[in-house]
């Protein structure tokens, strides 16, 4: 699965979705780009987007997006908090859905 992190999600983390295809916001060229226009490229180009960011799913209708968005509830975004959800987030990413949000953690 082509996966793309947020920039306000570690780069690090990238290396805990082992058997995904992993890229950044701001590898891509993408950093500061509104969340409404980075899901609209995103789409194009990946199947899921993981996010920190708790205000995206009310700002946005991501049921008009061809891609699904992972939230990580950690106390931070911190690589040591989100750390420890790796694997609750690649299992939740194998079912999650084009157009919904899946929450991962707490």
């Amino acid at each position: 699965m082509k996966v793309l992190l947020d920039e306000c999600v570690d780069r690090r983390f990238a290396h805990d979705l082992i058997g995904h295809e992993v890229n950044t916001v701001p590898r891509r060229g993408w950093a500061g780009i509104k969340n409404g226009d980075l899901l609209a490229l995103a789409e194009k180009e990946f199947d899921a987007f993981i996010t920190v960011d708790r205000k995206l799913a009310s700002q946005q209708d991501l049921t008009k997006f061809r891609i699904a968005v992972l939230l990580i509830r950690a106390r931070t975004n911190r690589l040591e908090h989100i750390r420890p959800l790796a694997a609750e987030l690649l299992e939740r990413l194998s079912g999650a859905v084009a157009g919904e949000l899946t929450i991962v953690g707490t």
